[in-house]
């Protein structure tokens, strides 16, 4: 019974916080939504070359690329409904061996622009330390 109106008390108490305090949960989703923006803006205006962070769902899994420097590709679907096609260039970083279809992945790398909603390549790091480094986080950890 103690447990139980423990339960209740915290409940009020976390109610009453982030009712004195509706800013929580919108600057949580300005958060997201501006990375999604940014995303929606280069695609708008069909620029190329851009450093971006997001996160979003795969809902695809396509065979790797093999030409040249192999890369593993997905398609992840942002919170704004936009795709994404991930090349992860896996010559220079790991492999996500337990990717699956419905997994949240998080990235940062350089955005190009085509018709389907763009790429994101260069989630790893660069060997010879001319270009940032980006990077996939799957599960809690990092694929850079």
């Amino acid at each position: 019974m103690k447990k139980l109106l423990l339960i209740i008390l915290a409940g009020f108490a976390l109610f009453s916080v982030l009712e004195n305090n509706p800013s929580f949960f919108q600057s949580y989703r300005q958060q997201s939504s501006g990375t999604d923006q940014a995303i929606a803006d280069a695609y708008d205006k069909q620029q190329s070359d851009i450093q971006v962070s997001g996160a979003g769902v795969v809902i695809r899994i396509l065979p790797d690329d093999n030409d040249g420097s192999r890369h593993q590709r997905f398609i992840l679907r942002l919170a704004s409904g936009q795709t994404l096609l991930i090349a992860h260039n896996i010559d220079l970083a790991p492999r996500i061996d337990a990717l699956r279809e419905g997994d949240r992945v998080e990235f940062y790398g350089e955005y190009e622009w085509n018709a389907k909603g763009g790429v994101v390549h260069w989630t790893h790091h660069d060997p010879a330390g001319r270009h940032l480094s980006g990077w996939l986080k799957h599960d809690g950890e990092i694929y850079q």
